[in-house]
């Protein structure tokens, strides 16, 4: 019985470490191509830095709008334990430091992808002070640890 659980706990773990390998593999395929599309193939000069401008907002973008699939189950289950706290603070002032940066500058490829951001911390900021823990002494969200 113990060898029939440890086997399916290996047939788990490989085919975890297979897919972060995979994805790994691919992220890093990604980055490769475009290194090659922005630096080979595109010639030099302004639609070069557009096209890099616009690739990079939107993976910003993205980042920044990825936690929301884990926000919908905060809310529906009434806990804050998915999220950190110190990643909530780092991202609203990363964040709201950039966006002012591109209005200073006039650039909307810094300011409009990190506005997200900013929505997405002060909605994180929201759901933690309404499903705070009732026992004030325990955080019910991850700190970080030193």
């Amino acid at each position: 019985m113990v060898k029939t659980s440890m086997g399916s706990v290996n047939v788990c773990v490989c085919s975890f470490q297979r897919r972060v390998t995979s994805q790994t593999l691919l992220a890093g395929g990604v980055v490769c191509g475009g290194w090659l599309y922005f630096s080979v193939v595109l010639p030099q000069g302004e639609s070069q830095l557009a096209q890099l401008g616009l690739t990079c907002s939107l993976f910003t973008i993205s980042m920044y709008l990825s936690p929301l699939a884990d926000l919908m189950e905060i809310v529906r289950t009434g806990s804050v334990e998915r999220l950190s706290f110190s990643l909530t603070v780092a991202t609203f002032l990363t964040s709201t430091s950039w966006t002012l940066y591109g209005l200073q500058l006039q650039d909307y490829y810094i300011m409009v992808p990190n506005t997200p951001g900013i929505v997405t911390s002060l909605i994180r900021f929201f759901l933690f002070w309404r499903f705070a823990s009732v026992n004030q002494g325990v955080p019910s969200y991850k700190l970080i640890e030193i």
